[in-house]
C-alpha cells in the first residue's frame, strides 16, 4: 500500500512525494516504542502456548492490548504538534523543499487523529501475527489495504464529485482503512476458538508484574529499533541536504524496501515463533534446525528479488514517476538502483537470523550489534561518504549494505553459537 500511495503522491510533485514520504519516517521511529511491549509480549506468549499455558498467553495479550490504548494518546499528540518541529530538519531554504514540509506536516497531522486506532490495530495485529495466525493477520491487511487503495485515488484526485483533497485524502484513506482494520482485528480477538483470546477483565485489569516482564523483554528491541529508525532519519537528513531530487529518489527506494522487507519479515516472524515454541517445548534441537530452514528459503528469496529489481528497473521506475519527469533519469537512477538490488539480500538473511534470535531470547545481543552498526556505519560512515568524499546515494545504499552483511555474519554467529540454551532472561 505504501508503495501504490506513492504512486498515488508522485504524480502530485516530487516535493509531495518526499514529504510525505519523511512523514512516514517520523510515524516509523515513533510507533517503536511500541515495540517494548510487542516483542515481548510475542516472546511470553509463544512460550506459554508452547507449554499449552492458554491462560497465561491470554493474560498476557490482554496486558499488552492495554498498554497500547494507554500510549496511544501521548503519541498522537506528538505526531500532531511535534511535527513542525520534526521537519525542520528539510533545508527551508528551497522552495520546493518548504512545499514537501507543508505536506508532510499536514499529512502527519491528520494521520494524528487517527492513533487511537492505528495503534491498538498495530499491536493487536502483531500479537496475532506473532503467535502464529498469520493467515487472519493476512486477511485484516488484505481488507484493511485494498480499502485503502479504493480511497486514496478519489480522495487524492477528487473523483466521483468528491472535492481533491491530494494529500489530506491519502491520510483520509489510510485513517478509514485503519479504522476498518481496528474493528475486524477485535472482533477476531473476542473469538473463543482464535489461538489467543482478548479478555477484557485482563485488558483493563492492571498487573504491574506483568508489566515489568513485558518491560524488561521488549526494552532492547525498542532500542534496536528506535536506533535503527533515529539513524535511518539523520540518513535521510543527508540525503536531504543534497537536494529535493536525491531526497525524493531515496524515498521512492524507502519506500519499495519497506514493502519488501514485508516478505522477509514473513519468514523472520515464522522463525521467531517456531524457535520460541520449540524452545517453549524443551526442543532446541528442533529450534535450531528451524532456524537454518528459514534461513535457507530467505536466502533464496532475497536472490529472487535482486534479479527481478535488475531485470525491471526501468517499469519500476515509471510506476512512480512520470516518463516527462527526465531529472530522475538524469541523475543517474540504474547506478543507484543496481546498488540498491544488492543490499536486498543480506537484508532477507539478517532478517531471519534476527527473527531466530529473538524467538530465542536473545534481544540485548541484537540491540548491542544495532546500536553499534548505526552509529559507526549508519551515521558515521554515511556522514564521510556524505559531505567528505561525496559518493551521494550511491554511498547511501552501499554503506546500507555493508551494514547488513555484517550483522548477517555476527548474528548468524551467535545463534549457533547456542548461548540462548543456557539463557534464565525469560
Amino acid at each position: 500500500m505504501w508503495l501504490i500511495e506513492a504512486v498515488f503522491i508522485g504524480r502530485l510533485s516530487a516535493a509531495a512525494l518526499g514529504g510525505v514520504g519523511f512523514a512516514l519516517q517520523i510515524i516509523l521511529v515513533t510507533i517503536t516504542i511500541l515495540l517494548t511491549f510487542v516483542t515481548g509480549a510475542i516472546i511470553l506468549i509463544n512460550r506459554e502456548l508452547g507449554k499449552k499455558n492458554h491462560w497465561q498467553a491470554n493474560h498476557i495479550v490482554g496486558q499488552t492490548v492495554m498498554v497500547s490504548f494507554i500510549l496511544a494518546v501521548p503519541i498522537g499528540l506528538l505526531w500532531y504538534f511535534g511535527s513542525p518541529v520534526l521537519f525542520a530538519i528539510i533545508n527551508e531554504h528551497a522552495t520546493q523543499a518548504i512545499s514537501g514540509m507543508e505536506s508532510g506536516v499536514e499529512y502527519l497531522r491528520l494521520i494524528a487523529y487517527f492513533a487511537p486506532v492505528l495503534i491498538p490495530n498495530f499491536i493487536a495485529v502483531s500479537l496475532i501475527r506473532g503467535s502464529g495466525d498469520t493467515h487472519v493477520s493476512m486477511m485484516i491487511n488484505i481488507v484493511m489495504n485494498l480499502t485503502n487503495v479504493v480511497l486514496s485515488p478519489v480522495l487524492i484526485y477528487g473523483l466521483f464529485g468528491l472535492p481533491r483533497l491530494e494529500v489530506a485524502g491519502a491520510a483520509y484513506a489510510m485513517g478509514i482503512a485503519h479504522t476498518l482494520g481496528f474493528v475486524m482485528t477485535f472482533c477476531y480477538l473476542r473469538r473463543r476458538r482464535s489461538t489467543i483470546f482478548l479478555s477484557f477483565r485482563e485488558m483493563t485489569t492492571p498487573n504491574f508484574e506483568s508489566f515489568k516482564r513485558l518491560f524488561s523483554l521488549g526494552l532492547p528491541t525498542t532500542v534496536e529499533q528506535m536506533v535503527w529508525s533515529g539513524g535511518m532519519l539523520v540518513v535521510t537528513g543527508f540525503v536531504a541536504v543534497m537536494g529535493i531530487t536525491q531526497l525524493a529518489i531515496h524515498q521512492l527506494f524507502a519506500r519499495i524496501q519497506a514493502v519488501l522487507s514485508m516478505l522477509y519479515m514473513g519468514f523472520g516472524l515464522a522463525a521467531m515463533s517456531h524457535v520460541g515454541q520449540n524452545i517453549g517445548a524443551n526442543d532446541h534441537k528442533l529450534a535450531l534446525r528451524t532456524g537454518r530452514i528459514t534461513r535457507r528459503i530467505n536466502l533464496l528469496l532475497g536472490f529472487l528479488v535482486l534479479i527481478v529489481l535488475v531485470v525491471f528497473s526501468e517499469p519500476i521506475l515509471h510506476l512512480f514517476i512520470r516518463k516527462e519527469d527526465t531529472v530522475i533519469a538524469d541523475y543517474g537512477f540504474k547506478t543507484v538502483f543496481f546498488v540498491f538490488a544488492m543490499v536486498q539480500v543480506p537484508k532477507a538473511l539478517n532478517a531471519v537470523i534476527s527473527g531466530s534470535l529473538r524467538g530465542a531470547g536473545e534481544i540485548r545481543w541484537l540491540m548491542y550489534v544495532n546500536i553499534v552498526t548505526v552509529l559507526v556505519i549508519e551515521i558515521g560512515c554515511n556522514w564521510a561518504g556524505a559531505f567528505i568524499f561525496k559518493w551521494g546515494l550511491v554511498g547511501i545504499w552501499a554503506i546500507q549494505g555493508a551494514d547488513e552483511v555484517l550483522k548477517a555474519f555476527l548474528n548468524r554467529r551467535r545463534f549457533h553459537g547456542g548461548n540462548w540454551k543456557l539463557s534464565k532472561y525469560i
